[in-house]
């Protein structure tokens, strides 16, 4: 056994005991907001026009409901791409640097989101115009995927011992701000604009803004991952890529395990961001602006779970935060139907306000439970790797899963996807105790 695997023990809440170093998890945590922040925003962005804009842009010869389904489909290539992503920006880190993968991964991301913007309808090209739709939406997810920088494992890693699950649950705030930006970018222009000009030239302009983000989120990484003093850290805690072929076939079932257990939290993630404004454009009278600002409220609420998260694992431990999470994303399951379909939009709002509160609780400390289950040469890696499964697992169908089941059999079978997803992720955890976790 090797050295690093003596020092195995039991547990998600064995985190990695920190180091003295110079460098403050303040001075991290900055940039890898940043960063999360411009992911998020790209992704909003599209998910949210997969709603509102492409199913008549792009889909215009079905129905609308099919025509959603259809630009499900397409949203879900990103997931099916971001694993293919990370094997080919991990060799790239490899051979040449990270500040070269960083750059590449970055600029794919945002070039393709950008490239968006720039697509002419069905009716001006036919079957180009969803094909080209396809086409940079897997290049969306391929630099998601090579975007992965370390520096969240870094600032785990750089945490004080009693401090970890408030450090673990910063990155993730980065998902709540870049949906705040986005929705709340959407729901200016579907107020201001007449339909006619947002579905011209007003859905186009926040896949404009991606460049901008995407550029101060990339400088503010550089400024760390170039400097020695933060590759001699990299060095220290072995924070370097390994073969992504190698890191599965010496740690199966870190990977299998840890993949499932936030499957609640990323099933979630899609079923009160994306799914619900679906529904209502699709099957209600609720007006799409009205709900875009229902779900910036709720953006709000899930930042504040994300808080709480960190706060609470701190106290109960991030197993038990996580269960308790799950537990109770498995209770609203239940009630997810009746608030959704309720004929009151304050039934939906509570749906969302809800379903966020739950969602930043579960979310805030889903990353770093992954991260923590490998020894530290394969941490950088397959805390990639695991968190790649389990978006694809987790979130990258749920939309398209969701909207289906519900148009064929009833909005109660939402709820018993999002049931399905916190069973897997709770006997996960408890399978999770009698695997390593390494310090």
């Amino acid at each position: 056994m090797s050295e690093h695997a003596q020092q195995a023990t039991t547990g998600l809440d064995d985190a990695p005991e920190s180091d003295d170093l110079d460098i403050s998890p303040g001075k991290i945590a900055f940039p890898v907001v940043m960063g999360r922040t411009s992911e998020f925003f790209d992704f909003f962005v599209y998910g949210i026009a997969a709603v509102l804009v492409f199913p008549y842009l792009f889909f215009p010869d079905s129905d609308p409901v099919q025509a959603t389904l259809k630009s499900f489909a397409v949203f879900s290539l990103a997931f099916i791409a971001r694993p293919i992503g990370s094997i080919i920006f991990m060799a790239i880190d490899r051979n040449f640097s990270r500040a070269a993968k960083l750059i590449g991964a970055l600029f794919l991301l945002c070039g393709s989101t950008m490239a968006i913007a720039f697509l002419p309808s069905y009716a001006q090209a036919g079957m180009l115009a969803p094909v080209l739709l396809a086409v940079f939406r897997f290049g969306q997810g391929l630099g998601w995927g090579g975007a992965w920088d370390g520096l969240p494992s870094l600032l785990s890693l750089s945490a004080p011992a009693n401090r970890r699950g408030w450090y673990a649950m910063v990155p993730q705030l980065g998902a709540a701000l870049g949906f705040m930006l986005a929705c709340g970018m959407f729901y200016v222009f579907t107020r201001v604009l007449s339909q006619e000009d947002f579905m011209s030239w007003g859905w186009r302009f926040p896949f404009f803004v991606a460049l901008a983000l995407n550029v101060v989120a990339l400088f503010a990484r550089l400024r760390l991952v170039v400097t020695p003093e933060f590759k001699r850290l990299f060095d220290e805690k072995e924070l370097q890529p390994r073969r992504v072929i190698e890191t599965i076939r010496t740690h199966p079932r870190q990977v299998f395990v840890g993949a499932l257990i936030p499957l609640a939290t990323y099933a979630m993630f899609h079923l009160v961001t994306i799914f619900p404004l679906s529904w209502t454009t699709l099957y209600t009278d609720h007006n799409a602006a009205d709900f875009l600002g229902s779900l910036f409220m709720g953006s709000v609420v899930g930042g504040l779970g994300i808080m709480l998260s960190g706060i609470l694992a701190d106290r109960v431990g991030r197993r038990g935060q996580l269960a308790i999470a799950a537990v109770l994303i498995a209770i609203f399951s239940f009630f997810a139907a009746p608030l959704l379909g309720s004929d009151t939009t304050g039934g939906r709002t509570t749906y969302v306000i809800v379903g966020f509160a739950l969602l930043g609780l579960s979310l805030g400390q889903a990353s770093n439970a992954i991260a923590s289950r490998f020894e530290s040469i394969y941490r950088y890696t397959g805390a990639a790797v695991t968190s790649d499964i389990a978006w694809l697992v987790g979130a990258g169908f749920a939309p398209l899963v969701a909207l289906g089941l519900c148009s064929k059999f009833g909005l109660e079978y939402v709820g018993y996807y999002l049931l399905s997803g916190a069973v897997v992720t709770l006997a996960a955890l408890a399978f999770s105790r009698t695997l390593e976790t390494v310090r």
